[in-house]
């Protein structure tokens, strides 16, 4: 698959999830006495909205770019990766409703806790794939 191919793809896909996610989140306000959904119910609602024009942008400067096709697949797919993994977080947490703050000590998915560190590592995964994988599409852009 491509690089342009997957970041459409990638970009329907949390559509998608965002429109799906949209609708969980209505039937959860209309539930709840406050007319309120979940917190990561609404951020997964969001943030795949936001991801799929996020992939749009990577299909462009993926598609302008002079890297070769793997380099910018590798990049595409970076980012898509943690874009998809963050999403999938929030879908977690919104069905589980577990917490309103992933990030704040101690890490919980569900009744169990995360190790030490292991959110901390993820984090610092996501900023290098996320901004490393544009960083080398965006390089590709600039030298075309």
């Amino acid at each position: 698959m491509t690089a342009v191919t997957l970041a459409l793809w990638s970009c329907g896909i949390f559509f998608l999830v965002g429109l799906l996610t949209g609708v969980w989140k209505y039937l959860q306000i209309r539930q709840s006495s406050r007319s309120r959904a979940h917190y990561y119910v609404d951020v997964a609602h969001r943030a795949s909205l936001m991801y799929a024009f996020a992939c749009l942008v990577l299909e462009r400067f993926a598609r302008l770019s002079v890297w070769s096709e793997t380099v910018n697949t590798v990049a595409v797919l970076a980012s898509v990766l943690f874009f998809a993994l963050a999403v999938g977080s929030y879908i977690l947490h919104g069905w589980l409703q577990d917490t309103r703050n992933q990030l704040q000590p101690p890490h919980r998915v569900g009744g169990a806790s995360m190790p030490a560190g292991v959110m901390a590592l993820f984090m610092w995964a996501l900023v290098v794939a996320e901004i490393g994988g544009f960083l080398v599409l965006f390089s590709g852009f600039a030298l075309a």
